[in-house]
């Protein structure tokens, strides 16, 4: 959440079904590789939220499926759409899926599935209601995906608008962040930034204010004017934001506390500072 002093911009077929019963994965999850051009890029997502949201949104993304035979009940429809889709899926040991996942945390599930790419800054700030309340995050930096995964699931809860990406940043979903946000990365667009200058245009002429997040003297969060179209700008796990950033923003909000720690992780400090925008709406 601190300030830290201006940052070097980083450098920017489908199998066939598997015919007759399932069959057991004898090798270890191969890694993600690049698309042949004109052909969509695909992530592996695994957790048993990430996997279902993924499919109450947007089941035409999925590809293949690993699951535990004890998850089969849970994921019966799934199951049904792939069978109807002709779609391959595998009922497989929980050591497989360790390795499919590359984590122990995979709650019995594993799924292919399409990304889903980021909006363009201008679609986004078209799709939203004329002049209604909106709260967006601007991700200066963060790159954990585990405080990632935590920030969109706080989001969701909250009603975000969306999370706003530099174009610069490394950030994307992964399948770690998915699962910590159990579900909540299917809700909360992500929107990819321009030039940093044009978005801070974009955003203004779309009636949102930008609230810079510091560690120490800014507003009190709590005793702040928040405005009904706000932007919490919110810096990186360790350096904190870009100063320039920083200094374009239109307020400076800290959240107090006892003093017995400097601040707050990113991921805590952002579910604060979004309960304290939503529970002042109507």
């Amino acid at each position: 959440m601190s300030e830290r002093g201006p940052r070097k911009p980083v450098g920017p077929g489908r199998d066939s079904p598997w015919a007759g019963r399932p069959r057991r994965v004898a090798q270890e999850g191969a890694p993600e590789t690049p698309p042949a051009r004109g052909q969509a890029a695909e992530q592996r997502l695994y957790g048993l939220n990430a996997v279902l949201a993924m499919f109450r949104h947007r089941p035409q993304a999925l590809r293949k499926l690993y699951l535990l035979e004890s998850r089969m009940p849970e994921l019966k429809p799934l199951l049904a759409w792939c069978v109807q889709h002709r779609l391959g899926y595998r009922v497989v040991e929980s050591g497989d899926l360790d390795r499919l996942a590359g984590s122990q945390h995979h709650e019995g599930v594993v799924a292919d599935v399409l990304k889903l790419e980021p909006m363009r800054l201008s679609d986004w700030l078209h799709a939203l209601p004329s002049a209604a309340p909106a709260l967006a995050i601007w991700l200066d930096g963060v790159g954990n995906p585990h405080n990632f995964g935590a920030i969109l699931r706080s989001a969701a809860h909250f009603g975000v608008a969306g999370l706003l990406l530099p174009r610069d940043a490394a950030l994307a979903l992964s399948g770690a962040a998915a699962r910590v946000a159990e579900g909540g990365a299917e809700q909360v667009p992500l929107v990819r930034l321009g030039q940093t200058d044009n978005a801070l245009a974009q955003l203004r002429g779309a009636g949102f204010r930008l609230a810079a997040t510091v560690v120490r003297d800014g507003e009190d969060l709590f005793a702040a004017e928040l405005p009904h179209r706000l932007v919490y700008v919110m810096g990186a796990e360790g350096e904190g934001m870009d100063a320039a950033l920083a200094a374009h923003c239109e307020q400076r909000l800290s959240i107090p506390g006892s003093g017995a720690v400097e601040s707050l992780n990113v991921a805590a400090a952002t579910a604060v500072l979004l309960a304290e925008w939503k529970r002042r709406q109507p």
